[in-house]
């Protein structure tokens, strides 16, 4: 109670609202699918596209061709207008990364290595961050391993080779270079150096400190879910690879700084790139339709790449998508979105997965949005070159205000490849088109109209829809994508799939409430544990109100009430350890309708002031 004030004096109250949180941190959308490049299955935060490119590669080569994964054209088109987009890398079959061995500097016999084919003892390996084959770029012999210059006949610009340089046998350090797969000797890429580091680990420099030996495998809990496991002691401080298996040199040197008795300088890594000229191997993925590099072959890239796709996608096999619950990939992937806790994201975008054949993985997706209660859903509905009843045969199969369909398919150019375009699924570009309207908008604007619904990229719509195929597309929660002389590609429809009509058969109005519920949700965690008094309450709407009142006057509400107080935090409430709001909100609605009448009057008619 406040403190009863009868005779005159300084009264003081201190306020102290120093917990309260900042704005909720950028949220972006989970992108799935194959990459050329990066871990497998390990949900990662990219914060531009080149960024993404470094992680997770963009062209690849098949043949004489030249090739984006859908999942590279979609993270191209969303970084164009945000900041922040989970990447998770879908690989089938058995798959692991690629490994090499760094030998000490000397043999069984002691002497000291001066050849890079001849073997000493393990000093340590190296596994590379990435998974699959294309990290590989060591051949069957040392004749097919190089080239000229030592050139990698097997580098890319995809994958690494590792070289030692300056090993000091007084003070038992070296340095650790990792270096661009493609380079040469004489030409060399070197994407990081680990300077003076040993093999002791009491010191600061120990190799499994200055690198990093941890990584991430794939466990299932007590329901079968499956989640990220940590190993290792020592966060990666490389963005390329670990180590392990570290033969240690403990305590090297003695306290005056020498070597100590009965420590060889042969216990180091040899100067220069060691056996087989700083190669890694034994990367693997089991998907059928790639090559021996890990890229899809010309004969997957011509059946199910682009506007073919079909039960396979992008070189993956039916039991891939189909096996929602088991052992897919797709299917572990959402599963470890489905933890709220773990990933923080607004959006799920599955590029290449089309509701009309791969049902299984597309209904997933619905469910992992709506169990999570705080992300939407781009849903592909059909393949390239169907009609419109097709189209909304597939809408009316859902029902949910987590997701939304688009159609047609449209056309945009491949920056990758030089005068390359490519047909691709709606939802490549419609993450772009959502991210674009939380730039210059709000997340309660329709991600449609020529105002932030122009698909600026599209050369053109698969098909130009007329005014009753956008009728047929809209009756059935299908959002069209209109072609209109002078102003191109357009979005025109903001349709969830929920079929009942209520405020959430929008989508500006669904993620009205994603915006505002992961708010309050950010919010509230502050206030667990706090002690439920009318302070805590008075908190709360400290918090809330002052949020809200800004979504009103930024147009995303008309009106709102928050209740919290004695009316719904009763005592039996509280003494169950219940602290109980409520939220009435008012969403602002679009006009998507706009009616004209146009009344034709006689000459010397005058017209109402």
């Amino acid at each position: 109670m406040a403190e009863k004030i009868i005779s005159p004096g300084v009264f003081t109250n201190e306020i102290d609202q120093t917990f309260l949180p900042s704005a909720v941190a950028d949220i972006g959308a989970a992108l799935i699918g194959p990459t050329v490049k990066g871990p497998a299955l390990v949900p990662t935060i990219v914060t531009s596209f080149s960024d993404y490119q470094q992680k997770f590669g963009d062209v690849f080569k098949s043949g004489s061709n030249s090739y984006q994964y859908l999942t590279s054209h979609t993270a191209e088109q969303y970084l164009k207008n945000s900041d922040t987009l989970t990447v998770v890398r879908i690989l089938d079959g058995t798959y692991g990364p690629a490994t090499a061995t760094v030998f000490t500097g000397s043999g069984q016999d002691g002497a000291i290595i001066t050849h890079p084919g001849l073997v000493g003892g393990t000093a340590f390996k190296l596994t590379t961050l990435a998974d699959g084959r294309i990290m590989n770029n060591s051949g069957s012999t040392q004749v097919n391993t190089v080239g000229t210059n030592d050139l990698l006949l097997s580098g890319s610009a995809h994958n690494i080779r590792w070289e030692v340089a300056s090993p000091n046998n007084n003070k038992g350090t070296f340095n650790l270079i990792i270096r661009r797969g493609d380079d040469t000797t004489k030409r060399k890429q070197i994407l990081e150096t680990f300077n003076n580091v040993n093999l002791d680990p009491n010191t600061p420099n120990y190799i499994g400190k200055m690198v990093g030996d941890q990584y991430l495998s794939i466990a299932t809990d007590e329901n079968s879910k499956p989640f990220l496991k940590t190993n290792g002691d020592f966060a990666n401080k490389s963005k390329y690879v670990r180590v392990s298996d570290i033969q240690t040199t403990v305590d090297y040197l003695d306290e005056n700084g020498n070597v100590r008795l009965g420590y060889i300088s042969s216990s180091l890594p040899q100067s220069g790139s060691g056996s087989d000229w700083g190669t890694f191997g034994d990367g693997l993925d089991g998907v059928s339709g790639f090559d021996a590099l890990g890229t899809p072959s010309n004969a997957a890239l011509e059946h199910n790449f682009y506007e073919d796709i079909a039960a396979q996608t992008q070189g993956f096999s039916p039991t891939t998508l189909t096996d929602a619950n088991g052992g897919s990939s797709y299917g572990e992937a959402l599963d470890l979105l489905s933890n709220q806790d773990d990933y923080d994201i607004n959006l799920i975008l599955v590029p290449g997965i089309l509701h009309d054949v791969h049902a299984v993985i597309t209904s997933k997706v619905i469910d992992v949005c709506e169990e999570r209660g705080d992300c939407f859903a781009i849903i592909d509905p059909t393949q390239y070159d169907v009609n419109v009843n097709v189209a909304t045969e597939e809408a009316e199969e859902e029902n949910s205000n987590f997701a939304a369909m688009y159609w047609p398919w449209v056309k945009i150019p491949d920056s990758m490849v030089a005068g390359t375009q490519r047909w691709v699924p709606p939802s490549v570009v419609l993450g772009g088109i959502y991210a674009f309207n939380d730039k210059v908008a709000h997340p309660w604007f329709a991600p449609a109209g020529l105002n932030r619904g122009g698909i600026d990229v599209a050369i053109q719509a698969e098909r130009k829809l007329t005014q009753a195929d956008r009728d047929t597309l809209y009756d059935s929660n299908v959002n069209p994508i209109a072609t209109f002389p002078g102003q191109g590609v357009t979005v025109f429809g903001q349709k969830t799939l929920q079929k009942k009509a209520s405020a959430l058969d929008r989508i500006n109005v669904r993620r009205l409430l994603i915006r505002v519920k992961k708010f309050i949700a950010s919010s509230s965690r502050f206030l667990v544990f706090e002690q439920n008094t009318s302070a805590t309450r008075r908190r709360f709407l400290g918090i809330v109100n002052p949020f809200l009142d800004q979504v009103q006057s930024q147009s995303g509400l008309n009106a709102f009430r928050v209740v919290m107080d004695e009316t719904n935090n009763t005592p039996d409430t509280i003494d169950r350890n219940q602290l109980v709001g409520q939220l009435f909100l008012q969403p602002t609605r679009t006009a998507e309708f706009i009616v004209l009448d146009f009344t034709i009057q006689p000459t010397g008619a005058s017209f109402p002031e």
